[in-house]
């Protein structure tokens, strides 16, 4: 098909084989089945590429000449396809100019369903001569009584017009006169809507006078043509001679105060931002795309919309800040997606004055959520959580409305509600410090519904730092002693007492010493065997009733979180030098060191959070009234800002330059008369990119040079095919060839170079192996320690490695396995510091497609200085674990 624009799509095995004779023989044949198939056959090898002799003739004698239906649509997509230009003299075939007659004796006929597949193959034809005979009867058509016919006479009068001008002189008067009948008394909406089409086309002065004057009744039109008198205006808005803005502002009000369908809504509330960026049209385009979120049921409606008004509080920030509440009522619908980008705009467009408002409604939607248990419900709690944590550091004075409803959630069930709690909480405490006192009397009560171990310990530590007087630090030590309950941690049953004196009293149970084991999977995903002692009593404990359920703290104890039991005796001791202080200089050192490290990470916290400006110094200012006259329609419906972005983008892209010169290919050799390189470029549209450039190195013109690929690998596939091109002596060419790809696997590429010379011999050069690196899918992303432990359990593949290596500084290891896997490093550099001879980090990278991949990297430093260790990859890609597995058993093979 070549350059050829393409209108027809089939699904085409190419692993069938080319059997000219077989369908020439059928296609003869009287076997009405086997003709059917024949001309199906085809077809498919037409718009695969397949040469194929000329057909023509034979179709019309032995196919065209069956009176059955499916028959002549097979010949019509057929002489669709085909080229009907001669190659040599760029002229029509005689043989299809002879069709003439035959498609005119088709426009007359009364059967309309061939009136109507006629018309439609007529707006396929881009050739004048074919066309211009036959435009009388297309035009007659006009008046046809079947609607589908007048329709498709409309579509080939609009084909017709969109030729190049010159080649098709119309009768504009006749036909004009028959669109506007058309538009205005037509009883089909789609008649209608394609008249009013091809008049906005071929005379816009008629159309819009024609809008204009029935402006009182385009309210009642049909949808389909409300829509196209919406696209006629912002057509006409965008030039620079309109001078009736308020009559179109008038037209699109109507429309939308009347219309029920959420399409032609949502298309109004487009045009009123395309017409005016004033804020009374940005209100008006905010409540209708508001009010589309609420009605519309339709999940993926629903992001769209969120987009639109993501993109109207980025540059009318302070107009949308009005609409937060209505933005909050969509949180009703169940989709987690949808809740997380409508809370993500809402604190983009907090403010002094909204934001009591906004807190009021998020701790309802708190409140609401407790107890529901459906399906991602806690993830929508989470968000909840982090919405109104959000609200308080932005906004501290609305910090002592939100905080006591924090503290409640401290004995969540759910571990990750619990953690962003705790360290909500911890934060508001330290930024406010009039908010410390009532706070610490909450915690107090609060501290014995916490389940959670590192819930418990950042509570404790909370407990020790913020409690100042007498009577909080005693407070303080109460509730922690109540729920570490007595000690030592055993039970001994009460011997009840026996009135039977024949019966010995019994003494009191000694209590024994036993050994537990409790297994754990450290960071590296290796199990270890906890040993620890428990004091258990010989006779069988019994229930504590209220009390055993109360004493969450003691049940962690016992269980083996030496940890938390750790942090017990450090808090406690921190409570009593507080109390007593006996010992100044030590007091000073454990009292004040710990809260400064926490308010210097704040303080880092805080410089790393940049404000998101919505724009630069530099960034250009498009000027639309002083745009020249002379403007194309192209140039008309383009969005200058999306050019804009498009440019600075692939600017930035192509800054690394460097980078594109280590990655290219050499697939032929210098003196191969056809040299040539390629260049592998993977985005995020499930695709790769092979740009080859091909040279030339010959004295004479290569003729029909083209590129052949086959891949290996059964998530790589090629998705089209290489032209043919005529290269001259010494002239480059670039060819760009696409490649689907499926997974985030290794793929490796094979071809060769066909070509002619002037001699008419073909030449093939087979080309060196590409090979796409997994490397090239991953790029750095961050997460947070909980959703790395959470992904770490559910990968389902895991590839071990491990570390033997003549470096004897565990730091430039690290950073030389980070810059060889394009990983970023999630353990902070405070916890890498130091020097012990041993490192633990966890590293975290994302692939184009959205898969995640893990590695935990454990290294010690032996006797002899040299490194020894593990490193493990998990991931739920096979391919892309065992890829980066390879890639790093070579990074550390070449450091021994």
């Amino acid at each position: 098909m070549g350059e050829n624009p393409c209108t027809l799509l089939v699904h085409f095995d190419k692993g069938s084989p080319d059997v000219v004779e077989k369908f020439m023989v059928d296609l003869q044949g009287s076997d009405v089945a086997a003709k059917i198939a024949a001309m199906k056959l085809v077809i498919m090898l037409l718009l695969n590429g397949n040469k194929l002799p000329p057909l023509l003739r034979t179709l019309t004698l032995y196919v065209l000449p069956r009176k059955e239906p499916t028959f002549e649509k097979l010949f019509f997509l057929y002489l669709e396809i085909i080229d009907k230009r001669d190659a040599a003299s760029g002229e029509v075939c005689p043989d299809i100019i002879l069709f003439v007659k035959y498609f005119r004796y088709n426009l007359e006929k009364r059967n309309e369903y061939v009136r109507a597949i006629t018309l439609r193959l007529l707006c396929r034809f881009r050739e004048p001569e074919l066309l211009h005979p036959l435009l009388p009867c297309i035009i007659a058509n006009l008046e046809h009584e079947q609607d589908f016919v007048r329709r498709h006479a409309l579509s080939a009068i609009l084909a017709i017009y969109h030729l190049p001008r010159g080649h098709m002189p119309i009768p504009y008067a006749d036909m004009c006169k028959l669109v506007l009948r058309a538009v205005a008394f037509d009883q089909d909406a789609d008649v209608r809507r394609t008249a009013f089409i091809l008049l906005c086309d071929c005379a816009q002065d008629l159309a819009v006078k024609y809008l204009l004057d029935n402006a009182p009744y385009v309210a009642k039109w049909p949808d389909l043509l409300q829509m196209a008198a919406l696209d006629l205006i912002c057509k006409v808005c965008r030039s620079l001679d309109h001078s009736d803005e308020g009559g179109y502002m008038k037209i699109i009000f109507s429309i939308l105060s009347n219309c029920k369908t959420a399409a032609v809504q949502y298309k109004c509330a487009g045009t009123f931002l395309s017409l005016s960026s004033r804020p009374i049209s940005v209100q008006v385009a905010a409540k209708t795309y508001c009010k589309l979120l609420t009605s519309q049921s339709d999940n993926n409606v629903n992001l769209i919309i969120l987009d639109r008004l993501h993109e109207l509080c980025t540059s009318h920030r302070y107009v949308m800040a009005n609409f937060v509440m209505a933005l909050l009522h969509s949180l009703a619908i169940p989709n987690v997606n949808i809740r997380r980008k409508v809370l993500d705009l809402v604190l983009g467009l907090l403010t002094a004055r909204n934001v009591q408002e906004v807190v009021l409604y998020l701790k309802k939607e708190v409140v609401k959520m407790q107890g529901i248990e459906l399906e991602k419900a806690g993830e929508y709690h989470q968000m909840l959580v982090q919405a109104i944590h959000a609200c308080a550091v932005e906004h501290p004075e609305v910090a002592g409305s939100v905080v006591y409803l924090l503290v409640d959630f401290l004995g969540e069930s759910n571990s990750a509600i619990a953690y962003d709690v705790v360290l909500s909480v911890r934060e508001i405490m330290e930024t406010n410090p009039m908010l410390r006192e009532s706070m610490i009397q909450r915690l107090f009560s609060a501290f014995g519904q916490i389940q959670e171990s590192f819930v418990c310990s950042r509570a404790l530590w909370m407990l020790a730092e913020y409690s100042f007087s007498a009577y909080e630090v005693e407070s303080a030590i109460s509730t922690i002693k109540q729920s570490i309950g007595n000690l030592s941690f055993y039970t001994v049953s009460e011997e009840r007492e026996s009135t039977d004196t024949s019966k010995p009293a019994h003494p009191m149970m000694n209590s024994c010493t036993a050994c537990s084991k409790r297994s754990t999977v450290l960071a590296d995903d290796a199990c270890a065997t906890h040993n620890f002692a428990t004091n258990a009593a010989i006779s069988a404990p019994v229930a504590h009733g209220l009390l055993a359920s109360k004493q969450y703290l003691r049940s962690l104890v016992v269980s083996g979180d030496f940890h938390l039991a750790a942090v017990v005796a450090c808090t406690l001791t921190k409570l009593v030098l507080r109390l007593e202080e006996v010992q100044p200089s030590k007091v000073e050192v454990w009292l004040l060191s710990f809260r400064q490290s926490f308010a210097k990470m704040l303080a880092e916290k805080m410089k790393i959070k940049a404000p998101i400006s919505i724009a630069q110094p530099d960034d250009l200012i498009d000027f639309y009234h002083l745009k020249r006259r002379a403007l194309n329609q192209r140039e008309l419906d383009d969005d200058y800002r999306d050019y804009l972005k498009a440019a600075t983008v692939d600017v930035t892209k192509g800054a690394d330059g460097a980078n594109r010169l280590n990655r290219l290919v050499q697939l032929t050799g210098f003196s191969d008369p056809a040299y040539a390189e390629a260049y592998v470029m993977v985005n995020q549209y499930y695709n790769a990119v092979v740009d080859v450039t091909v040279i030339n190195r010959t004295n004479e013109a290569l003729q029909n040079l083209c590129l052949e690929f086959v891949t290996e690998g059964k998530n790589v596939i090629i998705t089209d095919r290489s032209e043919n091109y005529t290269l001259a002596p010494q002239e480059s060419k670039q060819i760009q060839v696409n490649i689907e790809i499926t997974r985030a696997n290794s793929a490796v590429i094979l071809g060769h170079i066909v070509y002619e010379t002037s001699d008419g011999k073909e030449h093939s050069e087979v080309l060196n192996v590409i090979l796409i690196n997994i490397l090239d899918y991953m790029s750095p992303a961050t997460c947070t320690d909980i959703a790395f432990r959470n992904m770490w359990t559910e990968s389902l593949f895991q590839y071990k490695l491990k570390v033997n290596t003549v470096l004897q500084d565990e730091r430039k290891f690290l950073n030389h396995i980070i810059k060889s896997t394009n990983m970023t490093c999630l353990t902070p550099p405070w916890a890498l510091d130091g020097d012990c001879g041993f490192i633990a980090a966890n590293l975290y990278a994302k692939s184009v497609f959205g898969e995640d991949v893990l590695m935990n990297i454990c290294v010690e430093k032996q006797a002899d200085g040299k490194l020894n260790g593990c490193i493990s990859i998990k991931g739920n890609v096979e391919g892309m674990v065992l890829s980066l597995g390879g890639t790093l058993s070579q990074v550390i093979r070449s450091l021994i």
